[in-house]
Parts: C-alpha cells; structure tokens; sequence
C-alpha cells in the first residue's frame, strides 16, 4: 500500500470544484484505522513501524499521531508511548472536591503535595483575594492523581493573614476545605471557573506522565464564602486525553 498521494482529488459534488486532500491526512485516516482495531489502552504500533507499514515518512506518521493525540483518540505518555485513549474521566463544574469526583467514578482518589510555600501577591492576586499587592499569599502545589494515575496540577492560592497557621494544619487534615471549615469556620459558597486548552510545559508534562506540548485543559476557579469574600484562587492543569468537562444546565424562566 503507497501513501505517497499528497495531490489526492476528491470530487466535492460541487460543480468544477475538486478538493485536494493532504499526505498527512490520508495516513492520519490510516492510522486511524489501526487506532480502532485495538483495544483502549493497547500501545500503538512505533513511528518507524507504522511508517514502513503505510509507506511513508516518519514526519508524516508523527504529525498524523500528533493530531489524533490533540482529538483526545490517542493517549502519550513519557518513556512509554503512544496508546489508544481509554474513557475519558469527568469533571463536574460545580464546587464538588477531587475525592468525591474520583469516589464518584470508583476511582481511589489521592493527592501529592509538591510545594508549600509563601510568595508576595502581585496586582492580579490582590485583585483576586482583595488583599494589598506585596502582602503574604500561601501557595499549594498538589498532583491530583486518580488509582495511582496522574491526573492533574493544582495551585491553591490564599491569604496568609486571613488564614494563619493554614500552612501547619494541612498536614492534621484530609483536604485543604476541611481545614477551612474546621479551623476557620470557612465555607465555600460559590465559585467563578473557566476553561481553556493549553499546550503541556516541560514541567507540567513530567508530573502528569506525557510530553511536553501536548493539549492539556487549564481550569481556573475563584471560590467565594458565604458573605461574597474571595477565599482561593485556583489553577489547575489537566491532562487533555484523560478529562472531559460537564456541567449541568438549568432552565430559566423566560
């Protein structure tokens, strides 16, 4: 079988006008194929491999992986390979925790801490946590993981002087809203999130066991307390092949 085909024609039904489909896109097809004789969480055949197979170069099965790694059907992971993606997790846009996502999935949620550590508040998050630029703001940097896998970075940002001590109850309690709660008084009321596709950092891709520049999902969320006060800002880098997103939409009156 030859690939070698970069000015294929395909009739468009439209008269005088003939589509010109590139290499790249007839060997993603290719690949596409194999992807789903095999079993979610089967590895894909190499690049140099599948190259031979299709009759092609390397560079054009790359792009063509590269392309179905970014539509979520193909999954990277560091040192391992290419894999067919299994089932996406979700993720509810609601103020729900990891553990009770992950619980709700039958999966075993878990947590890794990678930093706790003071930094001074720049504009964007004196605006955010309504505290003075320069002031104290506690950062803590968790890998969310779900059954041993890794799902996804987590930056908690919060007032230092709103929440003294914070830093050394983390250790006494199960999950950062506890602590909030049980020591504070602190209830979360409600949450302003967005989401946005990013590309994975060098950093970012060695945590979540993939490669760097591959689609992840950037969340943010500002949770607020029961009086309307900023209690966290939030950044959270999610491995793009393994999360979907669902919200639940209510009707309104007209």
């Amino acid at each position: 079988m030859t690939t070698d085909v970069s000015s294929a024609q395909y009739d468009t039904g439209a008269p005088g006008q003939i589509a010109r489909v590139p290499k790249y896109y007839l060997v993603k097809q290719q690949v596409l194929d194999i992807a789903q004789a095999l079993q979610p969480g089967a590895r894909m055949p190499a690049e140099r491999l599948l190259a031979v197979r299709l009759d092609t170069s390397r560079t054009t099965v790359r792009q063509a992986l590269q392309e179905l790694v970014g539509e979520g059907r193909l999954d990277r992971i560091q040192g391992k390979g290419t894999f067919i993606a299994r089932p996406k997790l979700y993720r509810t846009l609601q103020l729900t925790s990891h553990t009770e996502d992950m619980q709700a999935q039958g999966l075993e949620p878990a947590s890794r801490v990678l930093a706790v550590d003071h930094i001074e508040a720049d504009e964007k998050l004196s605006c955010l946590l309504d505290i003075d630029v320069g002031d104290s703001v506690l950062r803590i940097e968790r890998l969310r993981l779900a059954s041993g896998e890794p799902m996804a970075i987590e930056t908690t940002h919060l007032s230092a002087r709103r929440f003294p001590g914070l830093r050394e109850s983390l250790g006494r309690h199960r999950s950062l809203y506890s602590v909030l709660a049980d020591a504070y008084d602190v209830h979360l009321s409600e949450a302003v999130e967005g989401i946005e596709t990013s590309l994975a950092t060098p950093y970012e891709a060695a945590l979540l066991a993939t490669e760097a520049g591959v689609p992840v999902m950037l969340l943010t969320r500002h949770s607020y307390d029961a009086e309307g006060s900023p209690v966290e800002w939030v950044r959270s880098v999610y491995r793009g092949s393994r999360y979907k997103f669902v919200v639940t939409l209510m009707p309104t009156a007209d």
